[in-house]
């Protein structure tokens, strides 16, 4: 089984984030979605998400596109190692996801040894994404 991984704050889902799901999915069979914790999102969009964590995995979850859902915490080593013990095939980013936390990590992928490929998908939905919506 080929297990697929992506990130996200998937705050207002709409066309786009569906999209993306679907195209993160057809590269395994598996799909694993981490939703980012509010405070990591605030991080990453110098903002809040509008839903807490918690609503956002729930609303993430009646898309049913996601065969697993983690809510993870503030701490990116802690997330780090999750994602070492997930193991996946491939890792999905969004074209638009924060180039910082791809590059950290890549570094911290290699110096564990693991080997992982990687997929940066297209901008879907003609763009529209949740910070452009009031």
């Amino acid at each position: 089984m080929k297990k697929v991984l992506c990130f996200g704050t998937f705050d207002i889902l709409h066309k786009g984030h569906e999209e993306f799901l679907i195209d993160a999915k057809a590269h395994g069979d598996f799909l694993i979605v981490i939703i980012v914790s509010d405070k990591l999102a605030y991080e990453n969009k110098k903002r809040f998400p509008r839903n807490n964590q918690k609503a956002r995995a729930i609303n993430l979850k009646k898309l049913g596109l996601a065969d697993r859902i983690i809510a993870v915490s503030d701490n990116k080593e802690d997330n780090l190692k999750l994602i070492k013990k997930i193991n996946p095939d491939i890792i999905v980013f969004g074209y638009d996801q924060n180039s910082n936390f791809i590059k950290e990590l890549k570094k911290f992928l290699k110096k564990e040894g693991i080997k992982i490929k990687y997929y940066k998908s297209k901008e879907f939905a003609e763009g529209i994404h949740s910070s452009l919506i009031n």
